[in-house]
């Protein structure tokens, strides 16, 4: 996707639906200062060009059994685009794993799990990710808290 020039109103349109993406239309027209059928052909042209991707509840982990976190560092045996391939394919069929990154540098991959408990954490490692395809070295990292949550991204 290309670099798209925002002005003043698309930006406050994105900050405002970043905040809370359950606001009605009518709210968020009033919040940006416009009427309701311009602001919704604004969210409209928005998702279009692909800067909205989508919408989400942010659920309560613990709430739902995951109390814990883990971020894996992952090297491969070869970097081939048919291993990275191969991994990548592997790790997405994982529900518990939540993000996949592709790194430069030492490390190959970052990805986060989340797991109920080390019991639940250790079988996974165990039987999915040290046998995933092309895996070299699998390191890891339980998170103790999260400090900052800030999900999408700084809009000035």
């Amino acid at each position: 996707m290309a670099f798209v020039k925002f002005d003043d109103i698309d930006l406050a349109i994105l900050r405002e639906l970043q905040a809370d993406g359950r606001m009605t239309n009518v709210e968020l027209a009033q919040r940006v200062g416009l009427t309701a059928p311009p602001c919704l052909r604004r969210v409209r042209s928005l998702e279009k060009a692909g800067v909205i991707e989508g919408y989400h509840a942010d659920l309560n982990g613990t709430a739902l059994g995951y109390s814990i976190t883990v971020f894996a560092m992952i090297s491969l045996s070869s970097q081939s685009d048919a291993a990275l391939k191969a991994f990548e394919a592997h790790i997405a069929a994982i529900p518990e794993v939540r993000e996949c990154h592709m790194l430069n540098g030492e490390i190959d991959y970052l990805i986060k799990i989340v797991a109920q408990d080390l019991r639940s954490f250790q079988e996974l490692l165990t039987s999915k990710l040290t046998s995933a395809p092309h895996v070299a070295s699998v390191k890891t990292s339980l998170t103790i808290r999260r400090s900052k949550y800030d999900p999408g991204f700084p809009i000035d």
